[in-house]
C-alpha cells in the first residue's frame, strides 16, 4: 500500500498540472482537424492570384487537413455591408479583411473574436520573439482600448502615405532633393506651376501639386506638421487644433496661389504625374507599381518617393491597411482560421506577399528575403525604410462616416473659400457627435 501512495500522488499532481495548463490556455484541448474555413477578401488581379497561391500552399502543407477557401467579396465597403448582415449567424465567414474602424463597428455587434488568447496560446500562438518581430505600430493597431484592450485582428500587410516627386523636374527647377519642410514645398511647387517640365508627354499647363479631398490625405499632413486628429485619452476627434488649422491654411495658400489643384478624376493624380504635368502628389505606397507604369508609358523621367514635408524633428508616416479579423464561430473553426492567419503572417509568406502585392510585410525579418526586390524597386525600399516613423489614424467605430465629413470640409475650405477655424470647429463637433452615437452601442464603457 505504501508503494501505491506516491504513485497516486504523482497521478494527481499530473492531472492538476494538466488542469492548470488547460486553464492557462483555453485552446490547448481544441482540435482544428478537418475544418473548412472561408476567407472574405477584396483582392483582385495579381493580388488575388498571389493570395490564391498562399491559400493553396497552406491547404497542402498544414498537418491538420484544414481547408481554406478564399472568396472575393468586392471592395472594402461592399464587404463591410455584407459582414454586418451575417455577423453572429451561421453564414458569417471565418476570416474577413477589415479596417480597424470597421472591426470596431463589428464589435459593437459583439461579432468578432478577441485574438489575445490565441496569440498568446503556448500551444498555438506566437512566441514573444515572434511577436516582437512585428513592426510595433502594425502590431498595436488592432488592439482596441474601447473594448478593454481586445485584439480584433492581426495585420497581414500595410501601406504608408508618401510624397511622389519628379526628380528630373526638380533639377530643372534648381533643386536636387525633395523638399523637407512646408516652406520649401511651397516654393518649388509654385515654381513648377509656372515652369512646365521639359519632358512633359503632352503640351499644356503644369501644376506643382494635386491632392484629393480625402481623410487620409488630411491626417498625413496634420501628422507631418506635428499634430493629431484624435485624442485617445479623451476619446475625441481634434480637427480644430492649431496644427490642423495650420495644415488647412497651408493647403489653402497653395490653392489660392495657383500652385495646387484637386485631383481631376479617379487616379488622375497618377496619370498627370506620369505625363509630367504634376510635380508632386501624395498617395499610398501601394500605388508604386501604378505610378511606375504611368511614368514608363508617359514622360519617362527619374522619380521616387519621400516623406511628406514636416515640422517634426523626424518624419511622421501615416501607415494604414486592413487587417484580418475572425468573426465569432466555433472554437475549432476559430482555431483553424487563426492557424491560417499565423501562416499568412509568417516571414517567408510575408516576403512573397509583399513582392506580389507591393504591400509592406508586417514582420521585420521578412526584409532579409526582399533584398533583390529592394534593388529592383528602390522607391519601395525608400518607403520601407520609413516604417520606423509610423503613426496611424483612429481605430474607432464610425470613422467611415467621419471620413465623408472630412472630404466635404476640405472641399469647402480649399475650393469654396470657407473660413478655416470655423469649418474645423464644425467638423470636430460633428465627428464627435458621430463617435458618441456609435459609442452608445458599447456593451461596457472604455477601460479606465
Amino acid at each position: 500500500m505504501s508503494r501505491l501512495v506516491p504513485v497516486a500522488i504523482m497521478l494527481l499532481l499530473g492531472l492538476a498540472s494538466q488542469a492548470m495548463a488547460a486553464s492557462d490556455d483555453p485552446w490547448s484541448s481544441v482540435d482544428p482537424t478537418g475544418q473548412k474555413i472561408v476567407f472574405w477578401h477584396n483582392h483582385t488581379r495579381g493580388r488575388q492570384e498571389a493570395l490564391a497561391a498562399i491559400v493553396q500552399e497552406f491547404n497542402r502543407s498544414n498537418p491538420y487537413r484544414i481547408t481554406v477557401t478564399q472568396e472575393y467579396q468586392g471592395r472594402y465597403e461592399d464587404i463591410f455591408h455584407k459582414v454586418v448582415g451575417v455577423l453572429n449567424t451561421a453564414d458569417a465567414p471565418d476570416l474577413v479583411v477589415a479596417y480597424q474602424n470597421q472591426a470596431a463597428t463589428y464589435q459593437l455587434l459583439g461579432g468578432l473574436a478577441d485574438l489575445t488568447s490565441l496569440l498568446n496560446s503556448p500551444k498555438w500562438g506566437l512566441s514573444a520573439e515572434e511577436q516582437q518581430d512585428f513592426f510595433p505600430a502594425f502590431f498595436r493597431q488592432d488592439i482596441f482600448p474601447i473594448f478593454r484592450q481586445a485584439r480584433l485582428g492581426l495585420a497581414p500587410n500595410r501601406s504608408t502615405e508618401v510624397l511622389y516627386y519628379n526628380l528630373d523636374w526638380l533639377r530643372e527647377l534648381g533643386v536636387n532633393a525633395p523638399p523637407a519642410t512646408p516652406d520649401e514645398f511651397k516654393i518649388v511647387a509654385c515654381r513648377a506651376a509656372k515652369t512646365p517640365f521639359s519632358k512633359a508627354a503632352v503640351a499644356g499647363g503644369s501644376m506643382g501639386y494635386v491632392v484629393d479631398f480625402e481623410a487620409s490625405r488630411l491626417a498625413s499632413w496634420v501628422f507631418a506638421l506635428g499634430g493629431e486628429i484624435f485624442d485617445e485619452q479623451k476619446m475625441a476627434y481634434t480637427y480644430n487644433t492649431p496644427a490642423a488649422q495650420l495644415t488647412l491654411s497651408f493647403l489653402r495658400d497653395l490653392f489660392t496661389a495657383g500652385c495646387a489643384a484637386p485631383v481631376s478624376e479617379r487616379f488622375g493624380d497618377q496619370a498627370d504625374f506620369g505625363a509630367g504635368r504634376v510635380l508632386f502628389t501624395t498617395a499610398s505606397s501601394s500605388g508604386l507599381p501604378f505610378y511606375k507604369d504611368a511614368v514608363d508609358n508617359g514622360a519617362r523621367f527619374a522619380w521616387s518617393v519621400a516623406p511628406l514635408p514636416h515640422l517634426t524633428p523626424a518624419p511622421v508616416m501615416n501607415v494604414y491597411g486592413a487587417s484580418v479579423s475572425l468573426p465569432k464561430t466555433t472554437p475549432p473553426r476559430q482555431l483553424a482560421a487563426w492557424l491560417f492567419v499565423k501562416y499568412y503572417t509568417s516571414p517567408p509568406v510575408q516576403a512573397k506577399w509583399g513582392m506580389a502585392a507591393n504591400y509592406f510585410p508586417v514582420r521585420r525579418s521578412a526584409a532579409a528575403s526582399l533584398q533583390d526586390y529592394f534593388e529592383r524597386n528602390p522607391a519601395y525600399k525608400t518607403a520601407f525604410d520609413l516604417l520606423a516613423f509610423s503613426k496611424y489614424e483612429p481605430s474607432v467605430p464610425g470613422y467611415d462616416f467621419v471620413r465623408d465629413l472630412v472630404a466635404k470640409a476640405m472641399a469647402a475650405i480649399l475650393i469654396q473659400g470657407a473660413e478655416v477655424q470655423g469649418t474645423l470647429e464644425k467638423l470636430t463637433k460633428e465627428s464627435n457627435d458621430i463617435l458618441q452615437e456609435q459609442m452608445r452601442g458599447l456593451p461596457t464603457g472604455p477601460k479606465q
